[in-house]
């Protein structure tokens, strides 16, 4: 069995037995369901002096019961809850003599049992101790067949055998084994219920008095949905917002006039396998013989730790704690002080139903002014809010948005309540000028806090167009020479322009949105004149009906960049010359280097023209050479080869005086342009 201890041992010591309460006592009075997936679960009895309360559960649930169960008790407090472990069954049958499956009739209890003494009774007494069962089957005169059991016995007078199925009885001698037997089968009985687990409650106190058991389990996300209708008039700047909470009761029991709370947050919520046993794995260490010691292994010592008393718990209030935060703690605690009650009362609603509203540190709370009945297995609908608010129509154009060239149909809703509003969908309606109303589109609402307001699209607007054009430029704005290194910031713009075409008749409150990119400024308009969310700029312009009109977005990124400037192009060097960015010391720096780059790419000009040359003449003495190889020695053909091939040998060595001459220029002005820009420092 497992056992939560919840209080001193003084007072368990002190404790008496009390009375026996079953779980019916336990009322289920107050529900409170979170978005955080979780539901807290609040019962009450009036108990009187010591009591056991009782308390069932599912199995799925324990490890959140376990972990989060608290008990209210104003006069008195808990001694213990226990409950079965998670497999009552195999530890009930660990130390019997046989198995669980012993128990699915007499033959297989008997043979389990082999040895064990039994007394028979019917026409033929017998008393002997258990060999075995064996089923014999046998043919009936009609057809079919039949299997019935022979018991073989050892006797004082040997081996006698009987038909299991023929006896009136058979008991066993032995009583302990007689009181295995039947516990076991209490065992089975008890747990007859494999999905549920009872918890035992021991409560102390004197009196009679109010106590409350509550848990936080896994239950049903409970979610909200909203109604929104808006005037005939276009330029209206008002709705009626009606909000839905929708709820399920799957906890396995019929809710009857219990108080629900709807919190909706991100709280952090887990599960923790609290009913599962876990063993520590321990070393194993040599068998101690012959006085061998074993030394305890010492880990030194880190820091003395400062004993300090155990703090003494506070006093308890009237009821409860009072709530402190958000949290489903914080509203668990609300729920039931005086003080919260007292500001919760539920204020009136235009709806049916009452409902108040408070907004704690981390959520928002809803609490159902009036008692609430929903049958286990069943969804609930419950208005929640119902108020005017302010709602505002434009058009809202994002590129790339999926609405082509068209903007959406947007509601600008303004949440001016005391509470923020949970997300959940929406569904807008809207007057027409004859007064019936019509459907004209659903939109998804995130959380809204009271004093922000949420941009709803539910249509595209096509009697709206907006056509986007982009462009990109750069440009350098500073820079510094360092040890031959160009240290320059280049400031890359780019403008989205929308031209837009307004309804011929009817006006439009435009928004326009731009993408914001990470290291990028607004420029044009201002960043301070525009709106600015977490994933785009946003701009407002009114446009009268018929009206077409061109918006630019221009923002701005500076851009670090080094270019080493012996390796500079003479186009790149040019472009840093006419930059009247740099500075005037910089941009004469680049125009000495256009010089010095001028000379190199002359010498390299000229260093490549004899390589020509040289290559040509190559390429004839080649074709001499084959010429000369085909003619017969000595032939007039043949010495006039030898002399064209010996002029050119003459021009060849001529060529590479030449070309020697211009590698040795090429080299003096690299070297030159690499001493100069070395030595910069500007």
């Amino acid at each position: 069995m497992l056992k939560i201890f919840l209080s001193t041992a003084v007072l368990l010591l002190a404790a008496l037995a009390g009375p026996v309460l079953a779980a019916s006592d336990l009322q289920l009075s107050r529900v409170l369901l979170s978005t955080g997936g979780v539901g807290y679960f609040e019962y009450e009895a009036e108990v009187e002096g010591n009591a056991t309360l009782e308390l069932e559960v599912r199995l799925d649930q324990v490890d959140d019961v376990l972990k989060s169960i608290v008990v209210f008790d104003d006069q008195g407090g808990v001694g213990t809850i226990e409950l079965p472990g998670r497999q009552p069954l195999t530890e009930a049958f660990r130390e019997l003599p046989f198995s669980r499956k012993a128990l699915n009739s007499p033959v297989d209890l008997l043979n389990a049992l082999q040895g064990a003494e039994v007394e028979v009774g019917g026409v033929r007494p017998l008393r002997g101790r258990v060999i075995r069962v064996i089923p014999e089957t046998s043919a009936l005169e009609g057809g079919g067949t039949i299997t019935r059991h022979r018991v073989s016995l050892l006797t004082a007078s040997g081996i006698r055998q009987f038909l299991l199925e023929d006896v009136d009885a058979v008991n066993f001698r032995d009583s302990r084994l007689r009181g295995q037997v039947e516990k076991a089968l209490g065992q089975v009985a008890l747990h007859g219920a494999r999905d549920r687990r009872r918890l035992s409650i021991q409560a102390r106190g004197t009196g009679k008095r109010r106590l409350r058991v509550a848990y936080i389990v896994e239950a049903p996300l409970w979610k909200a949905s909203y109604r929104l209708t808006l005037d005939a008039d276009p330029t209206g700047t008002e709705g009626l917002l009606q909000g839905w909470a929708v709820i399920e009761n799957l906890s396995g029991q019929d809710w009857k006039g219990v108080e629900l709370t709807l919190a909706s947050g991100n709280p952090v919520t887990f599960r923790q396998a609290l009913y599962k046993a876990y063993f520590v794995n321990r070393p194993e260490v040599p068998v101690e013989v012959l006085g061998r010691v074993l030394p305890r292994v010492d880990s030194g010592v880190v820091q003395p730790v400062a004993r300090t008393p155990r703090p003494v718990p506070p006093g308890r209030s009237k009821r409860r704690a009072k709530a402190s935060g958000g949290g489903v703690a914080g509203v668990m605690n609300m729920m039931s002080s005086p003080a919260a009650e007292a500001a919760m009362a539920p204020a009136a609603a235009q709806g049916a139903v009452a409902v108040a509203s408070a907004e704690a540190t981390t959520q928002v709370v809803f609490t159902i002014g009036d008692a609430i009945d929903v049958a286990s297995g069943n969804s609930l609908a419950i208005p929640i809010i119902d108020r005017k608010v302010k709602a505002a129509r434009l058009a809202l154009f994002t590129p790339g948005g999926g609405s082509g060239s068209s903007p959406l149909a947007t509601v600008r809703l303004a949440n001016e309540g005391e509470s923020g509003l949970p997300p959940g969908v929406l569904t807008l309606y809207e007057r027409s000028s004859g007064g019936p109303v019509d459907y004209v589109g659903d939109a998804r609402m995130g959380p809204l806090p009271a004093g922000e307001n949420r941009l709803l699209s539910f249509a595209v607007d096509n009697k709206t167009k907006v056509a986007v054009e982009g462009g990109g430029e750069s440009r350098v704005t500073k820079g510094r020479i360092v040890d031959g290194v160009f240290h320059f910031t280049r400031i890359r713009r780019e403008t989205v322009t929308y031209r837009i075409k307004a309804p011929a008749r009817e006006a439009r409150t435009l928004l326009l949105e731009m993408p914001i990119k990470s290291g990028w400024r607004l420029i044009s308009p201002k960043e301070s004149e525009v709106e600015r969310t977490a994933s785009h700029y946003r701009l407002t312009r009114s446009l009268k009906a018929g009206e077409n009109a061109t918006i630019d977005l221009v923002a701005e990124r500076p851009v670090q960049e080094q270019l080493r400037l012996v390796n500079l192009d003479s186009r790149r060097i040019a472009a840093f010359v006419d930059s009247r960015e740099l500075s005037k010391e910089i941009r004469d720096a680049f125009t000495r280097m256009a010089a010095l780059k001028g000379t190199i790419d002359k010498a390299k000009r000229e260093v490549k023209r004899l390589q020509g040359k040289l290559a040509s003449i190559d390429k004839d003495q080649q074709r001499l050479r084959d010429n000369l190889a085909r003619v017969p020695r000595g032939g007039a053909l043949a010495n006039r080869y030898l002399r064209k091939l010996d002029a050119q040998e003459d021009a060849i060595e001529a060529r590479e005086r030449e070309l020697d001459t211009a590698r040795q220029a090429l080299t003096a002005a690299q070297r030159e342009l690499s001493t100069y820009v070395g030595a910069l420092k500007l």
